[in-house]
């Protein structure tokens, strides 16, 4: 089916939001097992890269809940979904600027909501919807995620207090490579399908695909290949700040935080809720820390977070709806939005080179042991 010039920007940009979607989110999965050194960066970020492929090939729930339940499909057009993404994006960037882990999805809620309400109004926007598959998983889930953590945590250092501390560690290295594989593949089970669900609301709205529509195999493909193009990227600053900023991370901590995040992501997406991998994940390394004696939780680093979390949806809300309101006056309009998106978007990239962050640095500074009956 041939598809207008509007309809392959919008699938484009998708794409692009994708991307920025895998290196901002790879700390999910591989900061924790970076920073015991149970994987070098490279290798993390490459196995991440390919379970994110995987991983997008296993559900479409959370597209559906995308494409047919926080707008109405009717009364949108590309051009909106396009200002979406563009607020997106740019929070995606500055957010990764300053090594936040922000949650990529609800960027990409806010946006396409902020849009959509300003272009066709409150009542194209499932409000009762949002609350029911965002607002509430976006609360519950690091929740959940960290006291699971802590209980896991706890019980892992009790079980292991007799043993040699040289055993645990090696032992849980290798389980550690488990875990955060796994919550790797369960990244690209949630988030790939947001990009999907995207795609496929712009091919409902233009008429390409019936309402109701799930994402047809090449959407499935090229969103799993953009968000793996991403993760390989690695998005080190904000591995940095999972990975050491947040507590001093030692193996069995990383099994325990990576094995109760993918536990709440798999089942999450199991039943549609277009939930944050970044809430989920950040809630189980803090629950970690909290889980093992001794250890510090920089609750100053959680704040700021915590902080970033809340105004994500709202941030993205108000540039989409900015865009929105530029984007649907005409073919100049979109194209001034995209211009706008690009020139935002170097101007970010030109200011991360001031402070570079890369792969040896983050690989730094590996912790020193410590008893294993610590707890």
């Amino acid at each position: 089916m041939d598809y207008s010039l509007i309809v392959i920007v919008v699938i484009a940009t998708a794409l692009a939001f994708d991307f920025t979607n895998g290196f901002h989110d790879t700390a999910n999965a591989m900061a924790t097992s970076i920073a015991t050194g149970a994987l070098r960066p490279k290798v993390a970020v490459a196995l991440c890269a390919v379970l994110n492929l995987v991983g997008a090939f296993l559900s479409v729930e959370v597209a559906k809940t995308i494409s047919g339940g926080i707008v109405d499909e009717a009364k949108i057009t590309p051009a909106v979904i396009f200002a979406g993404l563009v607020g997106a994006i740019i929070w995606n960037l500055l957010t990764w600027l300053v090594g936040l882990p922000s949650s990529s999805s609800h960027a990409l809620f806010g946006g396409l909501i902020g849009a959509t309400f300003i272009a066709s109004g409150a009542d194209a926007v499932h409000f009762a919807k949002v609350v029911e598959k965002v607002l509430i998983p976006a609360v519950a889930s690091p929740i959940v995620a960290g006291v699971i953590a802590t209980v896991g945590t706890f019980v892992v250092y009790r079980i292991t207090q007799r043993a040699r501390k040289d055993v645990v560690g090696k032992t849980f290295k290798g389980g550690q490579v488990m875990s955060a594989s796994l919550v790797s593949l369960a990244h690209g089970t949630n988030d790939a399908q947001k990009t999907m669900g995207i795609i496929t609301l712009t091919l409902i709205s233009s008429g390409s695909l019936a309402a109701g529509s799930g994402p047809p195999l090449w959407v499935i493909l090229s969103a799993g290949v953009a968000i793996a193009l991403g993760t390989y990227f690695g998005g080190w600053r904000i591995i940095q700040t999972m990975g050491r900023k947040l507590t001093e991370i030692h193996t069995p901590q990383g099994f325990a935080s990576d094995a109760s995040a993918a536990a709440v992501i798999l089942a999450s997406s199991h039943f549609g809720f277009a939930l944050s991998t970044t809430h989920v994940c950040s809630g189980s390394i803090i629950g970690s820390g909290v889980g093992r004696r001794l250890a510090e939780v920089r609750w100053g680093v959680a704040g700021r977070m915590v902080l970033a979390w809340l105004l994500t949806l709202p941030a993205a809300a108000i540039v989409g709806a900015i865009a929105a309101s530029v984007a649907t006056k005409g073919d100049w309009g979109t194209l001034l939005v995209g211009l706008a998106g690009v020139a935002i978007a170097i101007g970010i990239y030109l200011a991360s080179k001031r402070n570079p962050v890369d792969p040896a640095s983050v690989g730094e500074q590996q912790p020193e042991p410590i008893p294993a009956g610590v707890a």
